[in-house]
């Protein structure tokens, strides 16, 4: 009776164990996408004499340094039709620092600009080809949509 008592106990304890292993898996995985991330916000949006002024707020969380990266965005007005796409050089990103990257965008008006897409990285200086597209999150602090 004992054994058998005891036998119970250790087999559900294995059942116990083994449902588990999913949540552990999935913890693992969440760990690990969140790990090696390209995190890019648009931050404000702001008339100028010249544009419009575009602040960005970029952090490299990846597992390498970039020396050098440039974003391929587009521009939707008013009207969510593409106005224009252009390449931005946001310079370098170190591993685990927060870069601030201003623009000055000529001919566009602040208030007609109402998406901005991230189409490309046509340039990521360090990590392996593909990686910086892969890794990148995007988000706006702004009443614009931002999307990579």
């Amino acid at each position: 009776m004992l054994t058998k008592t005891i036998l119970a106990l250790a087999i559900s304890g294995l059942f116990a164990a083994a449902s588990s292993i999913p949540a552990f898996a999935q913890d693992a995985n969440a760990a690990a996408a969140t790990a090696h991330k390209l995190d890019v916000e648009l931050n404000a949006l702001a008339p100028s004499q010249k544009g419009c002024m575009m602040t960005f707020v970029a952090q490299n969380d990846m597992a390498t340094a970039i020396s050098k990266i440039s974003f391929e965005l587009a521009f939707f007005n008013d009207k969510n039709a593409v106005d224009r796409i252009i390449v931005l050089d946001f310079r370098d990103l170190p591993l685990g620092k927060k870069r601030v990257r201003q623009f000055d965008m000529p001919g566009v008006k602040c208030e007609t600009v109402s998406r901005i897409i991230i189409n490309d990285t046509p340039v990521c200086d360090g990590p392996a080809a593909g990686e910086c597209k892969a890794a990148l999150t995007t988000r706006s602090q702004t009443s614009v949509p931002f999307e990579g």
